[in-house]
């Protein structure tokens, strides 16, 4: 027979936790990452009365949590995607400043730099021109370093930034660990019902480590959960947690690199870290602060060359040859902390034009070197067999290996990473801008009778002994020349003749015995040829062989990180509005609704109330059995 009293007592019971749960649930309404329990109810086993079975009430089988695991998984992928934008987006927007301000760009001094050169042109002898070059030439120098320095600030900015992402993902995967042990504990002395808020507090945390990382989470299926980060390394496995750490790279002279320390003790460098903090910070540095470095050194290994060139090329205020005008940083070579053998590369510009803004690994297999480039990951091919007489040349590089290297052996070459912020003036002696061309020529109008006319005088090897030696060109016939008496040279309308490291053009139509002359310029201080010619290599191409100007390449630079900077903040806004709609629709399914739950706290405490009044019954019945009894 059923006993009604029971059976009330087992809905007084269920009600009771029913109402403590949705108690739980408003209490919880702002607690971030809670998610809304139900009680799932289930009928007590029926008794058989003969002529069928009656219930005897209900049970409260589980109390879960009210989720949407896809859209858990859903929103975690996208928070990690925006912190990633975020870091990155955050210092893109500083170099984007630094370089586009006129204030701290490289844009306003270079053009004041190159407009003095032209004021040196149009007055050659003037020494007060003259030292304003000079002047501008320093300022030039000092925003080249302050740009690197600010880059160098930036650079340990990310370092920093680093450091402290991973002691938050140290701290949150011990958190995770903590809760997996907690969970297990938790489900054993619970027969294996869920823990519900320790579950939502490691999926807060999970979702607060996937701000810092991109993670994988795997379930165990025993109440654990496994975090795997890069290409599939264990951060938590169960209630063990492993740690990251800023490690150094296998090349001292590179960034420390994000690496997983071990078990025993040593470090695994982290292989495919994006997403969250670290990967924005790790993104950022390889795809925009290292080519700006790079791109800024390019531009001051190329402008020093041109100009100590053209400036070697003339001839100064006082008849001397002219020297160097800038100074600048050369390329380092690292060795691998893991090299085996003594070898030893030293590596040089050979010229600007080949340059490229990127860094290299020199690696060798036991039998052959291979350069590759560390930006594109492309092999580079080279020429040369690598020895001091026959270097490897490979992108504007010429590659000398010192000593044999063995088996696996790797070098880190950077040719321009730190080349601005070693760019400096090194004339101080205004006197000293070889505004002049050394030689001079001439046609004989006194005694010449054909229409020849010679031009385009310039110096092709500054360090020829015989440069400023006398020259006669005499015309031995309308199409032959001799040069100082001696040889017969066949004549060219317009084709360079070149000697003692000298070029010049002889054009027309000369007779027989038409005689023109090269002779030294000493003296000539009202000429601005040279001074032109150096105004004149700001838009001159010295970049990718020869086609693209100091001017091209830095705005190319500068609109670089314009577009890589708004392209990013675009991306920002949209992956914000995505994470929020991934959020609005995880809330959707386990937030707190206050209507419902204040709906089935009236459902329940209705329910409640009417089981109450089971028991008055089951109360009375009981006293009418008990009072015929005393009768």
């Amino acid at each position: 027979m059923p006993d009604i009293l029971n059976t009330s007592l087992t809905g007084l019971r269920a009600f009771q936790n029913a109402l403590a749960t949705t108690s739980h649930n408003i209490a919880n309404v702002n607690t971030d990452g809670f998610s809304r329990q139900r009680v799932n109810f289930g009928t007590m086993p029926a008794q058989n009365v003969g002529v069928g079975y009656i219930g005897s009430g209900v049970q409260p089988q589980s109390i879960t949590r009210i989720l949407d695991q896809y859209r858990v998984d859903s929103l975690r992928t996208n928070v990690s995607e925006e912190a990633r934008l975020g870091a990155f987006n955050d210092l893109a927007g500083g170099i984007d400043g630094l370089l586009a301000s006129p204030d701290s760009g490289l844009a306003q001094p270079l053009q004041d730099f190159f407009s003095a050169l032209q004021t040196v042109a149009d007055s050659p002898s003037s020494v007060s021109a003259r030292q304003v070059a000079i002047s501008q030439a320093n300022v030039l120098s000092d925003r080249f370093s302050t740009l690197n320095t600010r880059l160098e600030d930036q650079n340990d900015q990310v370092n920093a930034r680093l450091s402290q992402a991973v002691a938050q993902v140290n701290a949150l995967a011990e958190s995770v660990a903590d809760l997996n042990l907690a969970i297990r504990d938790a489900q054993a002395a619970a027969g294996g019902a869920p823990p519900n808020d320790l579950l939502d507090q490691r999926d807060l945390v999970l979702q607060q480590l996937s701000e810092q990382i991109a993670i994988d989470v795997v379930d165990q299926g025993d109440g654990g959960m496994s975090v795997f980060v890069g290409n599939g390394q264990a951060l938590v496995l169960g209630g063990d947690a492993s740690q990251l750490t800023l490690a150094q790279s296998e090349f001292p002279s590179a960034n420390p690199e994000v690496a997983l320390l071990t078990a025993t003790g040593t470090t695994m460098p982290l292989v495919g870290a994006n997403g969250g903090e670290i990967g924005g910070l790790l993104d950022f540095r390889r795809e925009m602060l290292d080519p700006t470095r790079n791109t800024l050194g390019q531009l001051a290994v190329g402008l020093a060359e041109v100009m100590n060139a053209q400036n070697r090329a003339g001839m100064d205020l006082d008849g001397n040859l002219g020297g160097d005008l800038f100074s600048v940083g050369t390329p380092t070579v690292t060795a691998s902390s893991s090299n085996t053998g003594g070898g030893d590369v030293s590596v040089q510009v050979a010229s600007a034009s080949g340059l490229t803004p990127s860094d290299y690994l020199l690696a060798y297999d036991g039998g052959s070197y291979t350069l590759t480039r560390l930006d594109t990951g492309a092999t580079v091919p080279m020429t040369g067999s690598g020895t001091a007489l026959d270097p490897f040349v490979a992108d504007g590089l010429n590659l000398t290996v010192n000593a044999p290297s063995a088996a696996g052996d790797s070098f880190l070459i950077r040719p321009t990473n730190g080349a601005a912020g070693d760019f400096s003036v090194v004339l101080t002696d205004p006197r000293g801008i070889a505004a002049a061309v050394p030689i001079i020529s001439a046609a004989d109008l006194t005694n010449n009778t054909g229409t020849g006319s010679i031009a385009g005088d310039r110096v092709i090897d500054p360090t020829d002994p015989a440069l400023l030696a006398p020259v006669t060109i005499e015309f031995l016939d309308a199409g032959n020349y001799s040069i100082n008496g001696a040889g017969s040279f066949p004549y060219a309308a317009d084709v360079p003749i070149t000697a003692n490291g000298w070029e010049v053009t002889i054009s027309g139509a000369p007779d027989a015995g038409d005689v023109f002359t090269v002779t030294s310029n000493a003296g000539g201080v009202g000429d601005n040829r040279n001074a032109q010619a150096l105004s004149d290599a700001f838009d001159g191409g010295i970049f990718s062989g020869g086609t693209v100007s100091v001017q091209e390449r830095f705005e190319s630079l500068v609109s670089q990180v314009a577009t890589d900077t708004r392209r990013s903040g675009i991306n920002l806004t949209a992956q914000t509005a995505i994470t929020e709609q991934a959020r609005t629709e995880q809330l959707s399914v386990s937030g707190v609704n206050l209507d419902e739950e204040a709906a089935n706290m009236i459902k329940y405490q209705q329910a409640y109330q009417a089981i109450a009044q089971m028991i008055g019954v089951a109360d009375t019945l009981f006293q009418t059995v008990l009072s015929v009894t005393r009768n």
